[in-house]
């Protein structure tokens, strides 16, 4: 079977049938601990979305939102799963990068690869503009840009200093998100139940003026507005390869993806429809702390915002780790700048995270500049990437899987349920979704502005292939 080095000398406009290395190459550093990975998996499925825009897919749907979130989580269960198989089967720097690459050729590899950075490069521009917003909270009269910028440095350091040092700031990042929603999700079944004090029995708001006042269709355009939270969820395979023992921490991660949806996401919006009626929930504020406020938890409010805050630092951190280490996944292929492969003495990636936190400077300045033309593009241009990537995960898993039983039945670890067809299920729902965002309005223009994205990046796919056999025929 060949290597991965030896594979990246092959045509990269084909698959070249053969699936990448069983083991990450030997000069990622591999510092990261079960502790960390476990919690980068609980803590990456829980993002200051689920804490604020749960109010607004309540709003639309109504009490349904909680089947929008079932059926959303359903989908990226159904992604881990197959992710999962890949992932433990062939664990390597770029994860679900070099599985389209070598599945479906190299425009896949290439598309995903720079989809998923420019992903994450927008989402740390966000999450640093969100996070000073929220900051002004506390400190009035320091400029936004400022704060933005305070905030990027700060995890832009922690990532530089080593893997391990990123791995420990999310860690305790996490644990904030994932100790305050196991508080909610304890003490709102006790409110909801009238075991809480002052509290009455509310089961049946949930079903109160109807459980789908909007109709059934509202449940689908709650998916469209919820399968954005869970992006995120498939981290854990690209962290997983700079572990101390990477097939048991992307085997524990995607297995306990189930009930961590289940339970944090389904379980805790539940709550937020039995303890108070659905059309009384806060959009512009948090659901969640008017649901503490409502148990009589002093300075809710406040304590959510603080929630909210360390959520905004542990995706900007996580999306600084996830967009260099894919660069860095690129440059292997040499379809980014030979630079971006640097290394320092820890083995961390110090160029290609400076690259990232560069782009995420510039994005931030120009929320600041141009917030209503240059910003929103980058942001809703970002909309439906994780469903771009999602797609070509599922397309690279039908093909590896076929290699994987012809080449090396062995490695299969971890099994896709239902195989083939509960793949070809998961594609197929992945694309519905996406033509559902045509009926949505607000992700119409997300949709319009992400394809016009994904061309961009094919095109400069056939520009950097065509050069690359310019250069090897003269």
């Amino acid at each position: 079977m060949r290597t991965t080095r030896e594979n990246d000398r092959i045509d990269p406009g084909r698959g070249d049938g053969t699936v990448p290395e069983q083991r990450p190459p030997s000069d990622a550093p591999r510092t990261l601990r079960q502790r960390h990975v476990r919690m980068i998996a609980l803590g990456g499925i829980v993002g200051a979305s689920l804490f604020v825009g749960s109010g607004a897919v309540i709003h639309t749907v109504g009490p349904a939102s909680i089947l929008s979130y079932a059926l959303g989580g359903v989908l990226v269960i159904l992604v881990m799963r197959m992710l999962g198989e890949m992932a433990t089967a062939a664990p390597t720097l770029g994860s679900f990068m070099e599985y389209a690459r070598t599945s479906l050729g190299g425009w896949a590899g290439y598309t995903i690869g720079w989809l998923y950075w420019y992903f994450w490069v927008g989402v740390v521009a966000f999450e640093a503009v969100a996070g000073a917003k929220l900051l002004m909270l506390w400190i009035p009269g320091v400029p936004q840009w400022l704060l933005s910028l305070v905030l990027m440095t700060l995890l832009t350091a922690t990532n530089l200093v080593s893997t391990r040092s990123f791995g420990e700031t999310e860690f305790w990042l996490a644990s904030i998100k994932v100790v305050t929603i196991v508080v909610f999700l304890v003490a709102g079944t006790l409110f909801v139940l009238g075991l809480w004090p002052d509290a009455t029995l509310s089961v049946g708001n949930v079903a109160l003026d109807g459980f789908a006042p909007h109709g059934l269709s509202a449940i689908l355009h709650g998916v469209v507005l919820v399968i954005f939270s869970y992006v995120g969820t498939e981290i854990v395979t690209i962290a997983a390869a700079e572990s101390d023992d990477p097939v048991k921490s992307v085997v524990k991660a995607t297995s306990s993806t189930v009930w961590r949806v289940i339970i944090f996401y389904v379980g805790s919006v539940t709550l937020l429809v039995m303890m108070t009626p659905w059309d009384r929930i806060p959009v512009e504020t948090s659901p969640y702390a008017a649901a503490f406020g409502k148990m009589g938890v002093p300075a809710a409010t406040t304590v959510i915002n603080v929630v909210v805050l360390t959520s905004v630092l542990s995706v900007l951190n996580s999306g600084l780790y996830t967009a260099s280490r894919m660069l860095f996944a690129l440059q292997r292929n040499q379809w980014a700048p030979r630079w971006v492969a640097h290394r320092s003495r820890k083995g961390t990636p110090w160029k290609a995270i400076l690259a990232c936190t560069s782009v995420g400077y510039v994005a931030v300045a120009m929320s600041y500049v141009a917030p209503d033309t240059i910003f929103n593009f980058i942001i809703n241009s970002a909309g439906a990437v994780g469903l771009f990537v999602y797609a070509i995960i599922a397309g690279s898993q039908l093909r590896m899987r076929r290699q994987l039983e012809r080449e090396a039945p062995e490695r299969l670890k971890l099994r896709m349920w239902a195989y083939p067809y509960l793949s070809w299920a998961t594609l197929a729902a992945i694309i519905v979704v996406l033509s559902s965002m045509l009926l949505v309005p607000d992700a119409r223009s997300q949709l319009y502005l992400s394809v016009l994205s994904l061309a961009a990046i094919l095109v400069t796919y056939v520009l950097v292939r065509s050069r690359r056999h310019a250069g090897t025929t003269h």
